[in-house]
C-alpha cells in the first residue's frame, strides 16, 4: 500500500551560533537545531542575529535528513579596521560549515566560515583511502569581515564514505571541523522472491547498495493507480550494504505487469525488477 511521502529532517547550523531560525516565516528556535517531520519540497529558510545581516534562501527539503549552514556577515556599521592584537583579543577562533550533505560523487561542495585569528586559514581533509592520513586541500585568505569560503571539486575519483574537513588559523592556535558524507560511485540492485504473484501474496524485495547511501527508496509502477508510481517507502541499508522490504498485495491490486524501481538516496543510481499480478487460483 502507499505509505505516503517520507518526511524530511533538516539540521541547521550557523556562524555565529544562536541565530534565530525562521522557516516559512515561522520562528523555529535558534541554531544549532534540528527540525523534523517536514513536507519534502520548497521551503523558505532565514537566519537572524543581532549585529549581522540576515541570511535567507529557498531550500529544497528532500526525504530523510539534510544539513544547512550559513555564515552571517556582520553589518557594515561594525568596525572593519583592527590590528592583529585586537583581532586576537576580540573573539579568537575559527568556524566552518558545509553547504550540504551528502555530497554526490562528481559534484562540488562549498565550505565557509569565519576566522578572527590572523587573515588566513588552512583546510585539511580526512576520510577514506587517499585522505586517511589527512591531506591539506587549500589555504584561503579572509576578507575584511573575517569571512572565508572554499569550493572543493574532487571529480569522480573520490570514494564514498564519511569525511571530516578541519580548518585552522594560520598560526594553528585554533581549529574547527565539520563532517559530511559522500555518496555515489557504486551500484544499487533489486530482486524479488516472486515474478508471478497473486493478490494476497507478500513479496520480498531485497538487494545491495554500494554507493555509500544510508537509505534506498522503493517506487512501484503498474496499472491504474500505480501508473504515476507509488512510493513504497525508504529502507535503511545495513552495515553489510544489503537492504530488504516486504510488500503485501491487497485484494484491490489491479492485475497486470509491475515494475519496482529502487534508488539510492539521493538518487545517484537505480535498478528495476518486474513481476506480474494475476488472480489467485
Amino acid at each position: 500500500m502507499d505509505q505516503g511521502p517520507v518526511p524530511g529532517t533538516i539540521q541547521l547550523t550557523s556562524s555565529p551560533t544562536g541565530a534565530e531560525i525562521y522557516l516559512d516565516s515561522q520562528f523555529r528556535g535558534s541554531t544549532p537545531s534540528t527540525i523534523a517531520n517536514l513536507q519534502p519540497g520548497n521551503h523558505t529558510l532565514e537566519f537572524r542575529s543581532t549585529g549581522y545581516k540576515s541570511w535567507s534562501s529557498v531550500i529544497i527539503v528532500p526525504a530523510g535528513t539534510s544539513s544547512y549552514f550559513a555564515a552571517l556577515v556582520p553589518l557594515a556599521s561594525l568596525p572593519v579596521q583592527q590590528s592583529a592584537a585586537e583581532e586576537t583579543s576580540t573573539s579568537p577562533g575559527v568556524t566552518i560549515g558545509a553547504d550540504h550533505s551528502p555530497m554526490i560523487v562528481g559534484d562540488s561542495i562549498t565550505f565557509s566560515g569565519t576566522c578572527t585569528v590572523g587573515d588566513s586559514i588552512g583546510l585539511t581533509l580526512y576520510g577514506p583511502g587517499y585522505y586517511a592520513n589527512g591531506v591539506q586541500v587549500d589555504t584561503e585568505r579572509t576578507d575584511a569581515l573575517h569571512v572565508w569560503s572554499f569550493t572543493w571539486n574532487p571529480g569522480t575519483s573520490i570514494q564514498a564514505g564519511t569525511y571530516t574537513m578541519i580548518v585552522t588559523d594560520a598560526r594553528k592556535s585554533t581549529s574547527s571541523q565539520v563532517k559530511f558524507s559522500v555518496v555515489g560511485g557504486g551500484l544499487v540492485s533489486i530482486t524479488s522472491n516472486s515474478y508471478a504473484a497473486s493478490r494476497g501474496d507478500t513479496l520480498r524485495f531485497s538487494g545491495r547498495c554500494t554507493t555509500g547511501a544510508q537509505n534506498v527508496q522503493l517506487i512501484l509502477y503498474g496499472p491504474d493507480r500505480f501508473g504515476a508510481g507509488v512510493n513504497l517507502g525508504t529502507i535503511s541499508v545495513g552495515a553489510d550494504q544489503t537492504w530488504n522490504f516486504r510488500y503485501t498485495l491487497d485484494n484491490s491490486v489491479p492485475t497486470g505487469t509491475y515494475t519496482a524501481y529502487v534508488y539510492d538516496v539521493p538518487r545517484t543510481t537505480s535498478d528495476t525488477t518486474r513481476f506480474t499480478v494475476g488472480f489467485a487460483s
